[in-house]
């Protein structure tokens, strides 16, 4: 039953990481068709870029202490990613910057995005798992 806790709560964090990203590209799309401008898509994306990491730092770390190893390893790449990117600061995106690196930050959302559907197929097949597992 803790196995089936643990499942569901890795599905809702992933959910709210998704969430987090769709916003995130949604911004983006915003300032292409110029319902906002760069120093307020700026603020909105810096103010969740944190969140989001955390986030899902948070949902490797369930992984972890849950020993469920495959989905730890499927997370760590994306983890090492975002610890890479706070190392070197090129998670804030500055408004005077944002039309140079347009393109290239919606590739990343949404590469981002499409890995955590990845994510939420496997957490929602080995939820499934451990369901039919226990009975």
């Amino acid at each position: 039953m803790l196995d089936l806790i643990a499942w569901l709560f890795s599905f809702f964090i992933l959910l709210a990481v998704i969430a987090l990203v769709l916003y995130q590209i949604m911004c983006f799309l915003d300032l292409e068709t110029d319902y906002i401008n760069p120093y307020e898509l700026a603020t909105k994306i810096n103010n969740i870029m944190l969140p989001e990491m955390i986030t899902q730092g948070g949902l490797c770390f369930l992984h972890l202490v849950t020993r469920h190893w495959i989905m730890f390893l499927f997370c760590l790449p994306y983890l090492c990613y975002n610890v890479h990117l706070y190392i070197h600061g090129r998670h804030v995106v500055y408004a005077t910057e944002v039309f140079n690196e347009l393109s290239s930050q919606k590739k990343q959302r949404i590469f981002k995005l499409c890995y955590l559907g990845f994510l939420l197929f496997f957490s929602i097949f080995w939820m499934i798992w451990s369901i039919v597992d226990e009975d």
